[in-house]
Protein backbone atom coordinates (compact mmCIF):
# COMPACT_ATOMS: atom_id res chain seq x y z
CA UNK A 1 0.00 0.00 0.00
CA UNK A 2 1.44 3.39 -0.96
CA UNK A 3 1.67 6.19 1.63
CA UNK A 4 -1.31 8.57 1.82
CA UNK A 5 1.05 11.57 1.63
CA UNK A 6 4.12 12.01 -0.59
CA UNK A 7 6.13 12.81 2.55
CA UNK A 8 6.07 11.94 6.23
CA UNK A 9 6.69 9.14 8.67
CA UNK A 10 5.81 6.42 6.16
CA UNK A 11 9.24 7.25 4.65
CA UNK A 12 11.03 7.08 8.01
CA UNK A 13 10.88 8.69 11.44
CA UNK A 14 14.02 9.84 13.22
CA UNK A 15 15.36 12.07 15.97
CA UNK A 16 18.32 14.41 15.55
CA UNK A 17 20.03 15.82 18.66
CA UNK A 18 22.43 18.72 18.10
CA UNK A 19 25.20 19.17 20.66
CA UNK A 20 26.66 22.60 19.87
CA UNK A 21 30.01 22.48 21.67
CA UNK A 22 33.48 21.59 20.38
CA UNK A 23 36.85 21.62 22.10
CA UNK A 24 38.19 23.31 18.97
CA UNK A 25 36.36 24.93 16.05
CA UNK A 26 37.78 23.79 12.72
CA UNK A 27 38.55 26.47 10.10
CA UNK A 28 36.28 24.87 7.49
CA UNK A 29 33.29 24.33 9.80
CA UNK A 30 30.07 26.14 8.88
CA UNK A 31 27.88 24.44 11.50
CA UNK A 32 26.24 26.04 14.52
CA UNK A 33 29.03 25.37 17.02
CA UNK A 34 30.60 27.07 20.02
CA UNK A 35 33.77 26.58 22.05
CA UNK A 36 33.18 24.06 24.82
CA UNK A 37 35.34 25.78 27.47
CA UNK A 38 34.42 24.91 31.06
CA UNK A 39 30.62 24.92 30.98
CA UNK A 40 27.83 23.60 33.13
CA UNK A 41 25.71 21.82 30.52
CA UNK A 42 22.95 20.67 32.84
CA UNK A 43 20.51 23.36 31.67
CA UNK A 44 21.03 22.39 28.04
CA UNK A 45 20.56 18.69 28.80
CA UNK A 46 17.30 19.47 30.63
CA UNK A 47 16.14 21.62 27.72
CA UNK A 48 16.78 18.77 25.26
CA UNK A 49 14.60 16.48 27.36
CA UNK A 50 11.87 19.10 27.75
CA UNK A 51 11.94 19.78 24.02
CA UNK A 52 11.56 16.08 23.28
CA UNK A 53 8.54 15.93 25.59
CA UNK A 54 7.10 18.99 23.87
CA UNK A 55 7.36 17.24 20.51
CA UNK A 56 5.70 14.13 21.90
CA UNK A 57 2.65 16.14 22.95
CA UNK A 58 2.23 17.41 19.38
CA UNK A 59 3.14 14.23 17.50
CA UNK A 60 0.61 11.76 18.82
CA UNK A 61 0.10 8.83 16.49
CA UNK A 62 3.58 8.76 15.00
CA UNK A 63 5.26 5.38 14.60
CA UNK A 64 8.25 4.26 16.61
CA UNK A 65 11.57 5.97 16.00
CA UNK A 66 13.77 4.21 13.48
CA UNK A 67 16.88 6.23 14.30
CA UNK A 68 18.47 8.66 16.72
CA UNK A 69 21.44 10.71 15.62
CA UNK A 70 23.64 12.65 18.06
CA UNK A 71 25.40 15.24 15.91
CA UNK A 72 27.09 18.56 16.34
CA UNK A 73 29.37 20.02 17.28
CA UNK A 74 30.99 17.21 19.18
CA UNK A 75 28.37 15.09 20.92
CA UNK A 76 31.05 12.67 22.09
CA UNK A 77 31.72 15.37 24.72
CA UNK A 78 28.38 14.46 26.31
CA UNK A 79 28.50 12.20 29.34
CA UNK A 80 27.28 8.65 28.65
CA UNK A 81 24.59 9.17 31.31
CA UNK A 82 23.27 12.19 29.37
CA UNK A 83 23.11 10.18 26.17
CA UNK A 84 21.43 7.29 27.96
CA UNK A 85 18.84 9.57 29.51
CA UNK A 86 17.76 10.98 26.15
CA UNK A 87 17.64 7.52 24.56
CA UNK A 88 15.49 6.20 27.41
CA UNK A 89 13.18 9.20 27.19
CA UNK A 90 12.81 8.82 23.42
CA UNK A 91 11.92 5.18 23.90
CA UNK A 92 9.39 6.01 26.62
CA UNK A 93 7.73 8.78 24.59
CA UNK A 94 7.81 7.36 21.07
CA UNK A 95 9.15 3.83 21.27
CA UNK A 96 12.16 2.56 19.35
CA UNK A 97 12.03 0.09 16.51
CA UNK A 98 13.76 -3.20 17.41
CA UNK A 99 16.54 -2.42 14.92
CA UNK A 100 16.69 1.33 15.62
CA UNK A 101 20.00 2.89 14.59
CA UNK A 102 21.52 5.13 17.29
CA UNK A 103 24.53 7.06 16.02
CA UNK A 104 27.03 9.15 17.96
CA UNK A 105 29.46 11.46 16.16
CA UNK A 106 32.89 11.29 17.77
CA UNK A 107 36.34 12.74 17.22
CA UNK A 108 39.27 10.29 17.23
CA UNK A 109 40.75 11.66 20.46
CA UNK A 110 37.39 11.24 22.20
CA UNK A 111 37.21 7.64 21.01
CA UNK A 112 40.69 6.96 22.36
CA UNK A 113 39.88 8.50 25.74
CA UNK A 114 36.29 7.32 26.19
CA UNK A 115 34.67 4.37 27.87
CA UNK A 116 33.27 2.83 24.69
CA UNK A 117 31.40 0.19 26.67
CA UNK A 118 29.58 3.03 28.45
CA UNK A 119 28.56 4.52 25.09
CA UNK A 120 27.23 1.14 24.02
CA UNK A 121 25.47 0.77 27.37
CA UNK A 122 23.81 4.14 26.78
CA UNK A 123 22.20 2.72 23.67
CA UNK A 124 24.64 3.84 20.97
CA UNK A 125 25.09 1.15 18.30
CA UNK A 126 26.83 3.14 15.56
CA UNK A 127 29.80 5.52 15.71
CA UNK A 128 30.53 8.22 13.15
CA UNK A 129 34.22 9.06 13.48
CA UNK A 130 35.50 12.38 12.13
CA UNK A 131 38.89 11.36 10.77
CA UNK A 132 38.85 13.97 7.95
CA UNK A 133 42.30 12.82 6.80
CA UNK A 134 45.03 10.26 7.31
CA UNK A 135 47.79 12.71 6.43
CA UNK A 136 49.40 14.69 9.26
CA UNK A 137 50.06 17.79 7.16
CA UNK A 138 46.46 17.80 5.96
CA UNK A 139 45.17 17.37 9.51
CA UNK A 140 47.19 20.42 10.52
CA UNK A 141 45.77 22.40 7.60
CA UNK A 142 42.24 21.33 8.57
CA UNK A 143 42.78 22.40 12.16
CA UNK A 144 42.20 18.97 13.66
CA UNK A 145 43.50 18.08 17.12
CA UNK A 146 44.47 14.48 16.33
CA UNK A 147 47.19 12.93 14.20
CA UNK A 148 46.98 10.17 11.59
CA UNK A 149 48.27 7.48 13.94
CA UNK A 150 45.60 8.38 16.48
CA UNK A 151 42.95 8.30 13.78
CA UNK A 152 43.93 4.75 12.81
CA UNK A 153 43.93 3.60 16.44
CA UNK A 154 40.53 5.17 17.01
CA UNK A 155 38.96 3.27 14.11
CA UNK A 156 40.52 -0.01 15.22
CA UNK A 157 39.29 0.51 18.80
CA UNK A 158 35.81 1.59 17.72
CA UNK A 159 35.41 -1.49 15.53
CA UNK A 160 35.76 -3.76 18.57
CA UNK A 161 32.73 -2.21 20.26
CA UNK A 162 30.74 -0.95 17.26
CA UNK A 163 30.89 -3.19 14.18
CA UNK A 164 28.53 -0.69 12.54
CA UNK A 165 30.67 2.45 12.27
CA UNK A 166 31.48 5.06 9.68
CA UNK A 167 34.38 7.42 9.04
CA UNK A 168 34.38 10.90 7.49
CA UNK A 169 37.09 12.15 5.15
CA UNK A 170 37.55 15.52 3.45
CA UNK A 171 39.26 15.62 0.06
CA UNK A 172 39.75 18.06 -2.83
CA UNK A 173 41.99 20.09 -0.57
CA UNK A 174 44.11 22.81 -2.22
CA UNK A 175 47.04 21.21 -4.04
CA UNK A 176 45.95 17.63 -3.35
CA UNK A 177 47.05 15.35 -6.20
CA UNK A 178 45.03 12.40 -7.51
CA UNK A 179 47.84 10.02 -6.51
CA UNK A 180 47.99 11.36 -2.95
CA UNK A 181 44.21 11.11 -2.56
CA UNK A 182 44.11 7.60 -4.00
CA UNK A 183 46.78 6.50 -1.50
CA UNK A 184 44.99 8.14 1.43
CA UNK A 185 41.56 6.81 0.48
CA UNK A 186 42.92 3.29 -0.08
CA UNK A 187 44.48 3.35 3.38
CA UNK A 188 41.20 4.53 4.91
CA UNK A 189 39.32 1.75 3.15
CA UNK A 190 41.83 -0.79 4.44
CA UNK A 191 40.78 0.09 8.01
CA UNK A 192 37.64 -1.94 7.32
CA UNK A 193 34.88 0.50 8.20
CA UNK A 194 31.61 -0.67 6.59
CA UNK A 195 30.58 2.91 5.74
CA UNK A 196 32.43 6.00 4.55
CA UNK A 197 31.25 9.60 4.09
CA UNK A 198 33.58 11.33 1.63
CA UNK A 199 33.16 15.08 1.25
CA UNK A 200 34.86 17.60 -1.00
CA UNK A 201 36.24 20.57 0.92
CA UNK A 202 33.78 23.46 0.84
CA UNK A 203 35.03 26.97 1.55
CA UNK A 204 32.09 28.71 3.25
CA UNK A 205 32.09 32.49 3.58
CA UNK A 206 31.76 32.87 7.34
CA UNK A 207 34.43 30.32 8.24
CA UNK A 208 38.11 30.93 8.92
CA UNK A 209 38.89 29.35 5.54
CA UNK A 210 36.35 31.65 3.90
CA UNK A 211 38.06 34.71 5.33
CA UNK A 212 41.45 33.43 4.19
CA UNK A 213 40.06 32.90 0.69
CA UNK A 214 38.72 36.47 0.64
CA UNK A 215 42.21 37.74 1.44
CA UNK A 216 43.69 35.60 -1.32
CA UNK A 217 45.58 33.39 1.13
CA UNK A 218 43.70 30.23 0.18
CA UNK A 219 42.80 29.03 -3.31
CA UNK A 220 40.06 26.39 -3.56
CA UNK A 221 40.72 23.51 -5.91
CA UNK A 222 39.39 24.25 -9.42
CA UNK A 223 36.03 22.65 -10.23
CA UNK A 224 37.40 20.42 -12.99
CA UNK A 225 40.08 19.04 -10.67
CA UNK A 226 37.46 18.42 -8.00
CA UNK A 227 35.36 16.52 -10.53
CA UNK A 228 38.36 14.35 -11.43
CA UNK A 229 38.91 13.49 -7.78
CA UNK A 230 35.22 12.73 -7.33
CA UNK A 231 35.31 10.21 -10.18
CA UNK A 232 38.51 8.71 -8.76
CA UNK A 233 36.79 8.42 -5.37
CA UNK A 234 33.91 6.44 -6.85
CA UNK A 235 36.25 4.04 -8.65
CA UNK A 236 38.53 3.39 -5.67
CA UNK A 237 35.68 2.90 -3.19
CA UNK A 238 33.81 0.56 -5.53
CA UNK A 239 36.96 -1.50 -6.10
CA UNK A 240 37.18 -1.96 -2.32
CA UNK A 241 33.57 -3.11 -2.07
CA UNK A 242 31.99 0.15 -0.86
CA UNK A 243 30.04 1.56 -3.82
CA UNK A 244 28.26 4.88 -3.51
CA UNK A 245 24.64 4.57 -2.42
CA UNK A 246 24.36 8.38 -2.27
CA UNK A 247 26.35 11.24 -3.77
CA UNK A 248 28.89 11.34 -0.91
CA UNK A 249 28.20 8.14 1.02
CA UNK A 250 29.49 4.61 0.52
CA UNK A 251 28.43 1.38 2.24
CA UNK A 252 29.48 -2.24 2.15
CA UNK A 253 25.88 -3.46 2.23
CA UNK A 254 22.31 -2.27 2.45
CA UNK A 255 22.40 -3.06 6.18
CA UNK A 256 25.25 -0.62 6.78
CA UNK A 257 23.70 2.30 4.92
CA UNK A 258 22.78 5.20 7.19
CA UNK A 259 19.18 4.62 8.20
CA UNK A 260 18.94 8.10 9.67
CA UNK A 261 20.20 9.89 6.58
CA UNK A 262 17.92 7.81 4.37
CA UNK A 263 15.02 9.30 6.32
CA UNK A 264 16.18 12.75 5.17
CA UNK A 265 16.70 11.70 1.56
CA UNK A 266 13.41 9.80 1.33
CA UNK A 267 11.32 12.65 2.71
CA UNK A 268 10.54 11.15 6.10
CA UNK A 269 9.82 12.98 9.34
CA UNK A 270 12.44 13.86 11.89
CA UNK A 271 12.51 15.77 15.15
CA UNK A 272 15.31 18.32 15.51
CA UNK A 273 16.46 18.98 19.09
CA UNK A 274 19.16 21.37 20.22
CA UNK A 275 20.41 24.85 19.27
CA UNK A 276 19.94 25.49 15.56
CA UNK A 277 18.51 22.04 14.86
CA UNK A 278 16.22 21.64 11.85
CA UNK A 279 13.24 19.31 11.78
CA UNK A 280 10.62 18.20 9.27
CA UNK A 281 7.25 17.05 10.57
CA UNK A 282 3.88 16.09 9.14
CA UNK A 283 1.10 17.94 10.94
CA UNK A 284 -2.50 17.85 9.74
CA UNK A 285 -1.41 16.80 6.27
CA UNK A 286 1.17 19.58 5.89
CA UNK A 287 4.94 19.50 5.72
CA UNK A 288 6.20 21.68 8.57
CA UNK A 289 9.76 22.94 8.95
CA UNK A 290 11.09 23.59 12.45
CA UNK A 291 14.23 25.53 13.35
CA UNK A 292 15.41 25.95 16.92
CA UNK A 293 17.09 29.18 18.09
CA UNK A 294 20.78 29.17 17.27
CA UNK A 295 22.39 30.23 20.55
CA UNK A 296 22.29 27.72 23.41
CA UNK A 297 20.95 30.31 25.86
CA UNK A 298 18.19 31.34 23.47
CA UNK A 299 17.30 27.71 22.86
CA UNK A 300 17.06 26.95 26.57
CA UNK A 301 14.89 30.02 27.14
CA UNK A 302 12.60 29.20 24.20
CA UNK A 303 12.01 25.64 25.38
CA UNK A 304 11.14 26.84 28.88
CA UNK A 305 8.65 29.47 27.68
CA UNK A 306 6.88 27.74 24.78
CA UNK A 307 4.54 24.78 25.12
CA UNK A 308 3.96 24.27 21.40
CA UNK A 309 6.31 23.94 18.43
CA UNK A 310 7.51 26.88 16.38
CA UNK A 311 7.11 25.53 12.88
CA UNK A 312 6.62 27.00 9.42
CA UNK A 313 4.28 25.16 7.03
CA UNK A 314 5.95 24.62 3.66
CA UNK A 315 3.97 25.25 0.50
CA UNK A 316 3.28 22.28 -1.79
CA UNK A 317 5.78 23.69 -4.31
CA UNK A 318 8.52 24.20 -1.73
CA UNK A 319 7.87 20.70 -0.38
CA UNK A 320 8.11 19.23 -3.88
CA UNK A 321 11.38 21.06 -4.53
CA UNK A 322 12.90 19.80 -1.30
CA UNK A 323 11.73 16.23 -1.84
CA UNK A 324 13.19 16.22 -5.34
CA UNK A 325 16.53 17.76 -4.35
CA UNK A 326 17.02 15.28 -1.53
CA UNK A 327 15.38 12.33 -3.26
CA UNK A 328 17.77 12.41 -6.20
CA UNK A 329 20.82 12.03 -3.94
CA UNK A 330 20.58 8.30 -3.10
CA UNK A 331 21.09 5.72 -5.80
CA UNK A 332 17.63 4.29 -5.24
CA UNK A 333 16.24 7.40 -6.92
CA UNK A 334 12.94 9.20 -6.58
CA UNK A 335 9.32 8.56 -7.58
CA UNK A 336 8.27 11.56 -9.66
CA UNK A 337 4.58 10.99 -8.95
CA UNK A 338 5.30 12.51 -5.53
CA UNK A 339 5.95 15.86 -7.23
CA UNK A 340 2.76 15.56 -9.24
CA UNK A 341 0.76 14.76 -6.09
CA UNK A 342 1.94 18.03 -4.55
CA UNK A 343 1.90 20.40 -7.52
CA UNK A 344 -0.54 18.82 -9.98
CA UNK A 345 2.16 18.30 -12.62
CA UNK A 346 5.26 16.10 -12.97
CA UNK A 347 8.74 17.56 -13.46
CA UNK A 348 9.26 18.96 -16.93
CA UNK A 349 9.38 15.85 -19.09
CA UNK A 350 11.41 17.44 -21.90
CA UNK A 351 14.13 18.48 -19.45
CA UNK A 352 14.04 15.06 -17.84
CA UNK A 353 14.41 13.31 -21.19
CA UNK A 354 17.33 15.57 -22.10
CA UNK A 355 19.18 14.53 -18.96
CA UNK A 356 18.42 10.87 -19.75
CA UNK A 357 19.70 11.27 -23.32
CA UNK A 358 22.90 12.90 -22.06
CA UNK A 359 23.54 9.92 -19.77
CA UNK A 360 23.03 11.82 -16.51
CA UNK A 361 19.85 10.05 -15.45
CA UNK A 362 17.87 6.89 -16.02
CA UNK A 363 14.20 6.16 -15.58
CA UNK A 364 12.33 2.99 -14.62
CA UNK A 365 8.60 3.53 -14.69
CA UNK A 366 7.96 6.56 -12.51
CA UNK A 367 11.27 6.32 -10.66
CA UNK A 368 14.18 8.48 -11.77
CA UNK A 369 17.78 8.25 -10.57
CA UNK A 370 21.12 9.83 -11.29
CA UNK A 371 23.81 7.88 -13.10
CA UNK A 372 27.37 8.03 -11.72
CA UNK A 373 28.05 10.83 -14.21
CA UNK A 374 24.90 12.63 -13.13
CA UNK A 375 25.94 12.72 -9.48
CA UNK A 376 28.52 15.33 -10.41
CA UNK A 377 25.63 17.58 -11.48
CA UNK A 378 23.13 16.65 -8.75
CA UNK A 379 22.38 20.20 -7.64
CA UNK A 380 22.01 21.53 -11.17
CA UNK A 381 19.76 18.65 -12.25
CA UNK A 382 17.50 19.03 -9.22
CA UNK A 383 17.23 22.78 -9.84
CA UNK A 384 16.31 22.37 -13.50
CA UNK A 385 13.71 19.69 -12.76
CA UNK A 386 12.15 21.57 -9.85
CA UNK A 387 8.62 22.94 -10.28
Amino acid sequence: MSPALPFGSAYGFGLYVHWPYCTKICPYCDFNVYAAKDRDNSALVRALGDDLARHARVLEGHPKLGSIYFGGGTPSLMAPAEIAGLVRQADALFGLEPDAEITLEANPNDVLGADLAAWAGAGVNRLSIGLQSLDDDALGFLGRDHDAAGARRAVELAARHFPNHTIDLIYARPGQSPKAWETELSEALSLGAPHLSLYELTIAERTAFGKRAERGELQPMPDDDQADLYELTQAVAETHGLPAYEVSNHARSRETQSKHNLTYWRGGDWIGLGPGAHGRLSLEGQRVATLAPLKPGDYIAAVSKTAGLAGEPLSPVDTARELLALGLRPGEGFDITRVETLTGAPPDLATLQAFIDEGFMHRTGERIALTPEGRLLADRIAAELSP
